[in-house]
């Protein structure tokens, strides 16, 4: 039997707090692939913590070059998530948050709920998911602190954790 994967979204940010916004959205869709925009930000956007640049690895710079219009970005997230109606997050009180300032932004309502990706998780993959998220990175090589690659990492964690329950 094959396993429906969850859709994961994942947004890294200017920072974290008041005057915080989304830098880039990115998602594991349900067939594994995974996927990322960076967003342009908002002339009234100012708020930069040094510490999440460092983190992310995401310039000022490189979101005005590369980055995509605040409502080209929601528009994006609508199309992929209408029909499934639902994605997860392990940090739904930042993603949420950041979530809704882009879709406000954008003059959008999201055709999708954001739902914390604990509700998937029994008590028993709860107290295990940090170590076992941290042997999906080493054993993957994954780049952390990146929205799709991040998702996708929730995704194979999420998945490793439903094979240990069937053994």
């Amino acid at each position: 039997m094959r396993v429906t994967l969850p859709i994961l979204l994942d947004i890294e940010a200017s920072g974290f707090g008041r005057g915080s916004y989304p830098i880039e959205i990115g998602l594991a869709r349900a067939d594994g692939s995974s996927c990322a925009f960076l967003i342009q930000p908002l002339d009234e956007w100012v708020h930069w913590d040094p510490k999440a640049e460092l983190l992310h690895g995401i310039s000022r710079a490189r979101l005005a070059r590369e980055g995509r219009p605040v409502r080209e970005v929601a528009q994006w997230v609508n199309d992929e998530l209408s029909e499934a109606r639902l994605a997860y997050s392990d940090s739904w009180g930042y993603d949420n948050t950041w979530l809704s300032l882009l879709f406000h932004h954008a003059g959008m309502l999201p055709r999708f709920r954001l739902e914390a990706l604990r509700r998937l998780l029994d008590e028993d993959q709860l107290n295990g998911w940090a170590a076992l998220k941290e042997s999906v990175i080493a054993e993957g090589g994954i780049q952390r602190h990146r929205a799709g690659d991040d998702a996708r990492l929730l995704q194979l964690t999420w998945q490793r954790a439903q094979h240990i329950d069937r053994e």
